[in-house]
């Protein structure tokens, strides 16, 4: 039996790191695309109210979102701790609300015009007082289909 002896110390071959940027890009690419941006920052505070029977909005391009609660600490100090309503990316009253909802309805095709849904996102420590003039405004508006936002109460 013959034995077999080494040569020398071998080297590991150098690796080829010519492919390196092109999988950089790639997955660039991919988190570019699956990353969603978000569409309005949030200038108020709220806590959901809870609630048991609770359903998934299906095609939220159609939703339009309505905020109402207190403003955030870096707010403060300019409009107090009385809750405000956000439309978009600022504080407005109750009679912005038909033309924001004129606005976003001219921003959608016209056969989803039907379809709109105002979705209310407010504090559950909010007077409903504020949330009834805010539904006033939206009879106005001619936008009837409302959806409000809770969390799922986790035990019955």
């Amino acid at each position: 039996m013959a034995v077999m002896k080494k040569k020398g110390e071998r080297e590991v071959p150098a690796m080829s790191t010519t492919s390196l940027p092109d999988v950089v890009y790639i997955i660039l690419f991919f988190f570019m695309l699956s990353t969603s941006m978000r569409d309005q920052e949030l200038l108020v505070r709220y806590r959901l109210p809870e609630a048991t029977e609770v359903q998934k909005l299906e095609k939220k391009s159609l939703v339009s979102y309505i905020h109402v609660g207190v403003p955030i600490l870096s707010m403060q100090a300019k409009y107090g701790t009385a809750p405000l309503i956000q439309l978009n990316d600022s504080y407005k009253t109750t009679q912005d609300i038909l033309d924001f909802v004129a606005g976003e309805r001219d921003k959608m095709n016209e056969n989803d015009r039907a379809l709109m849904t105002i979705c209310l996102k407010a504090d559950g420590n909010t007077k409903m007082g504020m949330i009834a003039d805010v539904k006033q405004e939206l009879r106005r508006a001619n936008a009837l289909k409302i959806s409000y936002a809770s969390s799922k109460l986790l035990s019955y």
